[in-house]
């Protein structure tokens, strides 16, 4: 009896550990006994993650195109488009000289001062640019005094392709008798010519001047050389 129970004990023991073996071969394989709804639940694939960006991962606002980016064109100054809009004719003065030399700088040995760029553009009542078009520029040196010998902060030269200029001098001195300014003579290729001044913003004689015109201020600006001027020059042609 006893040899009995000794087998029958053996028997469930082999007959357990085949069942045990059985099941942990089905795991190894990615296999689920039939029957168990248990584990064939924790074998159903993981959802899918979320498809819209967690608050956290929202993406960065991008800043507003600027006026450039948009292709906007911004306003000449001054304004151009109306009739009223063209430049002033001024008074030659004493000190003009014809047949300057071409060149766009006026910077050369024994001119001193302080630096200046004046920049703009020859454009039509239209507000189209006047390609080629003439400058001739003169004035006093910083002390006030105009050379009258030679060609010394004198010049010509012309517009590029999209009417643009841009004069290298310096600040000119106070003339008696006169605020500071620029002198100059524009032409559109083919056209009457237009002689004219140009003026500095916060120039106490400005108001003194008989000859000063507010709509012949540049814009002038202070740089890490000098200044800066600008302006642009409207003319009437036909």
């Amino acid at each position: 009896m006893k040899e009995r129970q000794t087998k029958l004990t053996r028997r469930a023991f082999l007959g357990a550990s085949l069942t045990s073996a059985v099941s942990f071969l089905l795991a190894a394989c990615g296999m689920r006994p039939a029957g168990n709804p248990t584990l064939a639940a924790t074998s159903a694939a993981p959802a899918e993650p979320p498809t819209q960006p967690l608050p956290t991962q929202a993406a960065p606002t991008q800043p507003a195109p600027t006026e450039a980016a948009q292709g906007v064109v911004l306003p000449p100054t001054p304004a151009c488009g109306d009739a009223d809009d063209v430049t002033p004719s001024q008074t030659e003065g004493p000190f003009y000289t014809p047949s300057t030399p071409e060149r766009a700088s006026f910077l050369e040995p024994g001119v001193t001062g302080t630096k200046m760029v004046v920049t703009g553009s020859v454009l039509s009542t239209k507000c189209e640019p006047i390609p080629g078009a003439l400058l001739d520029f003169w004035h006093a040196d910083d002390a006030g005094v105009y050379d009258n010998a030679g060609y010394t902060l004198r010049g010509h030269q012309f517009a590029d392709d999209q009417g643009h200029y841009t004069l290298e001098t310096i600040v000119p001195g106070l003339y008696p008798g006169r605020t500071r300014h620029f002198h100059v003579k524009v032409q559109a290729p083919n056209q009457p010519i237009l002689t004219t001044q140009l003026y500095f913003p916060g120039e106490p004689r400005n108001d003194a001047d008989g000859i000063y015109r507010s709509e012949l201020l540049m814009d002038v600006q202070d740089t890490a050389e000098g200044k800066s001027g600008a302006f642009n020059f409207i003319l009437d042609i036909g």
